[in-house]
């Protein structure tokens, strides 16, 4: 079993690096997590939404780069479904068996995922209807994989 996370941006606040290796950790008896970075694109001040779009397209080329074809991809997307952590566990077992026990996440930029990137992604979720900087997001969805294999394995997590 294997989750690979595509991240725009690499984690440059000590508190989340630590955060993300405590999960990455606590994961390790459960699966095999992978994280590919991808630089982030630099926006000049003021930007108008052609040049929005152009960051998030350039974004997206960096990350269809490093797809396969047969990698079963799930964007996180703000206006998407937003499941409980209950119903991400089942969804999660359920995309491992039919993703051939490999699935992928993508977590897109500043300014969200590419049109392509969207395109490609076989399926989209939203973490939250609040809205989180994209470095804090790689933080939650590893804590909600690991509460989802707790669930799936009907063990003791904090709720």
């Amino acid at each position: 079993m294997k989750i690979k996370i595509y991240a725009v941006g690499r984690l440059k606040d000590k508190y989340l690096k630590q955060g993300v290796n405590e999960y990455l950790k606590r994961l390790k008896p459960y699966v095999q997590i992978e994280i590919m970075e991808v630089e982030d694109e630099s926006v000049k001040d003021n930007p108008s939404e052609k040049d929005l779009e152009m960051v998030k397209n350039k974004e997206g080329q960096k990350i269809i780069k490093s797809l396969k074809s047969n990698e079963y991809l799930i964007g996180l997307d703000l206006v998407k479904k937003q499941p409980t952590s209950l119903e991400f566990a089942s969804y999660l077992q359920d995309k491992l068996v039919l993703g051939g026990a490999n699935i992928s996440f993508v977590i897109g930029g500043s300014y969200g995922l590419s049109d392509e990137i969207k395109q490609r992604c076989n399926d989209r979720i939203a973490l939250s209807n609040m809205t989180f900087p994209h470095q804090l997001s790689r933080l939650i969805l590893l804590e909600q994989i690991y509460r989802a294999f707790k669930i799936n394995r009907n063990e003791v997590y904090h709720k």
